[in-house]
């Protein structure tokens, strides 16, 4: 049996949530670049980095996580998966600031907080993408035309 097969067997939530370590890996690695290279703060770098991460997770869940489902128009989707997930993205961000304004200081403590916020976002932002991104089929479009 190849791994292929065995994953898309698997629930989506199971799904998601591997794209979801995946995001999280970009979410931390541009957050790292944004706070080591670029010398932003803490905050700012965060706003970046979500939003890469937000993106390249889109792409990822529309190929693996609900490609039985997804809607012909990217760029629609796009913008209804980021704009439903700033939902998630809300409560990811507060738990993260929360976690920096009491930890700052380490240079461990960014990803520590970005795993927390992600566990934290990821199950609003399933549920939302689930319902409201990835259950549109091209002809039932509900921006209409």
């Amino acid at each position: 049996m190849h791994w292929r097969d065995t994953y898309d067997r698997s629930p989506k939530i199971i799904r998601f949530a591997l794209v979801g370590c995946a995001g999280f890996c970009v979410d931390t690695g541009v957050l790292y670049l944004a706070l080591y290279v670029l010398e932003m703060s803490y905050y700012g770098g965060r706003i970046i980095s979500y939003a890469i991460a937000a993106s390249s997770t889109w792409y990822m869940n529309r190929r693996f996580t609900f490609a039985d489902t997804r809607n012909d128009n990217r760029l629609r989707e796009w913008m209804r998966f980021v704009t439903l997930n700033l939902f998630g993205g809300g409560v990811n961000y507060g738990v993260y600031a929360a976690y920096i304004s009491m930890h700052a200081g380490s240079s461990a403590v960014p990803a520590v907080g970005v795993a927390l916020g992600s566990i934290a976002g990821m199950l609003v932002n399933f549920y939302l993408s689930r319902r409201l991104v990835f259950n549109v089929r091209p002809d039932t479009d509900l921006t209409g035309p």
